[in-house]
């Protein structure tokens, strides 16, 4: 029977790839998310949410929502995590400012940007889950209080997923929510088929 292979800590140079692709995947699942009209959960719905609401700019909020989490991100993931989240969410607010500069929709099928904005945000995500990093906000949340209080962090992550999508209902259509819905399915289909314990050994 083969030994299990070691575990093999990604290099610098590693991190830093992952820190500088996986935020420009997300930024482009933004802007089709918008260029739609649709949103998506975790900390990036709610900036959605305020922007459908306000006309805010969507890479300053995510920049300012995410400030408050990284108190907590420290005290539950260590200062390396909550270095690479803070700039890997810095670098999401950069793309997302400067992506609609670099782009022009002229067409674009919901139902395509809702799947494809899905896939490319699951994937930004699953390289940062990978190299020790996230997109900060209620992924830290409820990671803390899943280190103190015990409660499980995937129900309370899709409990606040819904409870987002259901307050578009103020802000969107329901054809809007139901191909939002789509997206937070496409993009939660990616983590689930390709992030699982033990089959990824790169720490």
């Amino acid at each position: 029977m083969s030994q299990p292979e070691a575990a093999v800590r990604h290099t610098l140079f590693e991190d830093a790839q992952a820190l500088l692709v996986a935020p420009l995947f997300v930024a482009f699942a933004v802007l089709l998310f918008r260029h739609a009209g649709l949103l998506t959960g975790g900390t990036v719905g709610i900036a959605f949410l305020i922007h459908y609401l306000s006309d805010w700019p969507i890479s300053l909020l995510l920049f300012a929502i995410n400030l408050p989490f990284y108190f907590l991100a420290v005290r539950s993931m260590g200062w390396s995590f909550t270095i690479k989240t803070f700039i890997a969410v810095s670098l999401l607010a950069i793309y997302t400012e400067i992506l609609p500069s670099l782009i022009a929709l002229q067409s674009l099928d919901r139902a395509f940007a809702a799947i494809m904005a899905g896939f490319l945000a699951g994937v930004g995500l699953l390289m940062l889950i990978r190299h020790k990093a996230s997109l900060g906000g209620l992924g830290i949340l409820v990671i803390h209080l899943q280190n103190t209080r015990g409660w499980r962090a995937g129900k309370l992550q899709m409990g606040a997923d819904l409870m987002i999508l259901a307050a578009a209902a103020f802000v969107r259509d329901p054809l809007s929510i139901a191909l939002s819905i789509l997206g937070a399915l496409a993009l939660n289909l990616v983590i689930a088929v390709n992030h699982k314990a033990g089959r990824y050994i790169g720490i």
